[in-house]
């Protein structure tokens, strides 16, 4: 009796929240930088929309091509080779809800392949885990398949990315924790906001935090870019929170050995990364997760998550390190969203000098 009791009330709160995002559902329009500020962000171009004109594929399982799993893909329309980004969505997300994201970093010259790995209800770990393995073994094959003639893939400029519980997957690839052997090698690694459990005492499996500083056992450059608000509950009656203290980018960032840098947009929440127009559904998954206030355009996150991927590409791929030194320097005079921290590990620190440092430290 108290279990239906107990979930006559979560119906009657999933449907009063689902009525609220409804009938309040607004697309937040994102609001343009002033002269001012434009002149400013020009100096690090990685923030502004890039030279190349993206152009996106929708590629299902059905095709010639038979990817594992139906993929959104975003090249820039000009010839060339190109750099490519494996991105993995977060929980119950879908892949067209980073769109926006997604264009501005092919427009810089990168080749952005993001899978559907499930549909509204996730799989266990594991079963996602090989999924994504299944996708990045595809790639050296399946990505020429799909590609025009004249515009090819960079597997040996390979980068691992994604968001949330994507975040979470693309670290456990990195580590070797797929049933599934990998028959690609990595050369980058970027987590945005990602999170690998709803606690310390329940962490996704396979687990990949021990609790220890420079515990990963993988040497390529990481990113890790997470949100002030993540940690925060989206209504005080529920205090469960979407980006947990303890298994979520603080955390991940204290087990990644050098070279490896921290990057927290203050003011913004776990899903604000997303585009403004996703749909009812999207917007209940928004919901669930503390976010920007009401009204602030969320297009400044998603230009400095793009920016910080750009520039951080640029640097360990093709060996300009100049807007990324910039970004880590001074990062609140360049980037569109406040970053409060910013830390980092240089290349050749050894772990146990290590300790959180913030970049006025450097």
């Amino acid at each position: 009796m108290h279990r239906k009791k107990m979930e006559t009330r979560l119906v009657f709160l999933f449907a009063a929240l689902l009525a609220t995002v409804l009938l309040e559902y607004k697309p937040v329009l994102p609001t343009l930088a002033s002269e001012a500020d434009h002149s400013v962000l020009a100096e690090v171009s990685v923030f502004e929309t890039g030279n190349f004109h993206p152009i996106q594929s929708d590629v299902g399982t059905a095709s010639s091509c038979s990817p594992p799993r139906s993929l959104l893909i975003f090249r820039p329309e000009e010839k060339g080779t190109y750099p490519v980004i494996l991105f993995h969505h977060g929980t119950g997300c879908q892949n067209s809800w980073y769109t926006d994201v997604f264009k501005f970093i092919s427009s810089h010259g990168y080749i952005v392949v993001a899978p559907q790995l499930y549909g509204l209800m996730p799989p266990s770990g594991q079963v996602e885990l090989d999924l994504a393995a299944e996708v990045a073994n595809w790639l050296p094959s399946g990505l020429r398949c799909v590609l025009p003639e004249d515009i090819e893939g960079d597997m040996h400029n390979l980068a691992l990315a994604g968001h949330s519980r994507g975040g979470y997957i693309a670290f456990a690839l990195a580590l070797g924790l797929a049933d599934v052997s990998l028959d690609v090698d990595f050369s980058a690694l970027i987590g945005v906001d990602p999170v690998a459990g709803t606690s310390k005492n329940n962490q996704m499996e396979p687990k990949i935090l021990n609790y220890e500083s420079c515990s990963f056992n993988f040497s390529i450059p990481v990113a890790i870019i997470g949100t002030g608000l993540g940690d925060k509950p989206a209504f005080p009656i529920l205090p469960q929170t979407c980006a947990p203290d303890g298994v979520s980018h603080t955390e991940i960032f204290n087990e990644c050995k050098p070279p490896c840098s921290h990057f927290v947009t203050s003011d913004y929440g776990h899903m604000d990364v997303l585009d403004d127009d996703i749909g009812p559904i999207g917007e209940l998954a928004r919901a669930v997760c503390k976010g920007s206030r009401r009204g602030v355009s969320r297009d400044p996150m998603r230009r400095t998550v793009g920016g910080v991927f750009v520039a951080f590409l640029e640097a360990f791929f093709e060996g300009n390190y100049t807007d990324y030194n910039k970004i880590l320097q001074k990062p609140n005079y360049f980037a569109p969203a406040t970053l409060d921290p910013v830390q980092n590990k240089s290349e050749g620190t050894p772990c146990s000098s290590l300790s959180a440092m913030s970049v006025d430290e450097l």
